[in-house]
């Protein structure tokens, strides 16, 4: 459907082109005279690997970048691939390594079953003290949906639609958890879920015996509600996995990531004014569209909590089926330079309102 109006390549959409949009912005005001304001850009490359560095380097490049009036991130996404869209959320997330020993070495399944307990059941029955597998919901690392978010959340919904949920390709005959698109998307922004990424201890189909396997491991992703603290998140969930384990067998969860999430604070006049300007002037809508997003952006709580008084435009260009991380990753060309003007826009107009 959007393929004619734009490109597929990994890593396109998500994000190499924000150093060419944010450098092209820049140059246009330059070009035509127009002035802005001093502009600091930060190209990090390794967000997709929790971002483990960065707060070294902005300690070390503090003082280079000042305290900011104006932070400006293009890793976001989109509702539509017509409009100017803002991120006013997004998610943290914890990755670990849960692993159930129950033997020192593999045995005859048929000397051993009925007897010795399976690791992989075991796994079963600690995953279901965190989630609910007839419904997906977790049990645990709730919190509190602000009300705004909820009703931005309705609307969001209304406005997209059905393409939150066509956008996925279901395999034939299946389908969402349920129907109700402005939950699903409070599904995908602001409650937990519990995603299974990788699996060890297990043989591929083709070299599978008649064994009884001594462990199972699985990687475990789980996405956390925008203003839960990863660490004590991150505690949680391993006191909950690693407690009175089954049969007493061996149970280690191994925590490799805890990114924070991120709430937007409230817009200041002048942003909301702008942005709707450069709706109207480069999208030809009245207003610009807002919507949490469920991925992560680890070092946005970060520096939100660096430079707490400064205001946030988080926006992006990942939209329906764009396909993030994907092989056939899509990026749409008319939106990303409508977004740069439209980015543009916002920088001359900060420097006139300084």
């Amino acid at each position: 459907e959007y393929g004619s109006s734009g490109i597929n390549a990994e890593y396109g959409a998500d994000d190499g082109y924000s150093i060419f949009s944010a450098v092209t912005a820049i140059k246009a005001l330059q070009e035509q005279n127009i002035p802005h304001s001093r502009y600091v850009i930060l190209i990090e490359g390794s967000e997709e690997s929790g971002s483990v560095d960065l707060p070294s380097y902005i300690e070390h490049l503090r003082e280079r970048i000042g305290e900011p009036s104006l932070v400006v991130c293009l890793d976001s996404g989109a509702g539509t691939y017509d409009k100017f869209w803002l991120t006013t959320s997004l998610r943290g997330l914890i990755v670990g390594t849960l692993r159930v020993d129950i033997l020192e070495e593999g045995v005859h399944s048929g000397h051993g079953s009925g007897i010795v307990p399976s690791s992989f059941r075991i796994i079963r029955q600690l995953l279901s003290r965190i989630e609910d597998e007839q419904t997906g919901e977790m049990k645990i690392l709730h919190t509190q949906i602000p009300e705004d978010q909820v009703a931005q959340a309705m609307a969001c919904a209304q406005e997209i639609g059905s393409q939150v949920i066509e956008e996925f390709l279901f395999a034939k005959g299946a389908g969402p958890v349920h129907r109700d698109l402005g939950q699903l998307l409070l599904n995908r922004t602001w409650r937990p879920t519990l995603s299974v990424t990788g699996v060890d201890g297990i043989p591929k189909l083709v070299d599978a015996g008649n064994v009884l396997r001594p462990y199972t491991s699985l990687k475990l992703s789980v996405r956390l509600p925008p203003s839960t603290d990863p660490i004590q998140a991150a505690d949680e969930l391993k006191t909950t996995l690693e407690a009175n384990p089954p049969y007493g067998a061996k149970v280690v969860f191994d925590i490799e990531k805890r990114s924070p999430g991120w709430e937007a604070p409230r817009l200041s006049p002048w942003i909301d004014e702008t942005l709707r300007e450069a709706s109207k002037e480069y999208f030809a809508k009245e207003s610009y569209g807002v919507l949490g997003e469920g991925g992560s952006i680890p070092f946005m709580g970060m520096l939100g909590k660096l430079f707490p008084k400064a205001q946030f435009i988080i926006t992006g260009v990942l939209g329906p089926a764009s396909n993030a991380h994907g092989p056939n990753e899509f990026m749409h060309i008319d939106l990303s330079k409508k977004l740069t003007c439209a980015v543009a826009h916002c920088l001359a107009k900060k420097a006139a309102t300084a």
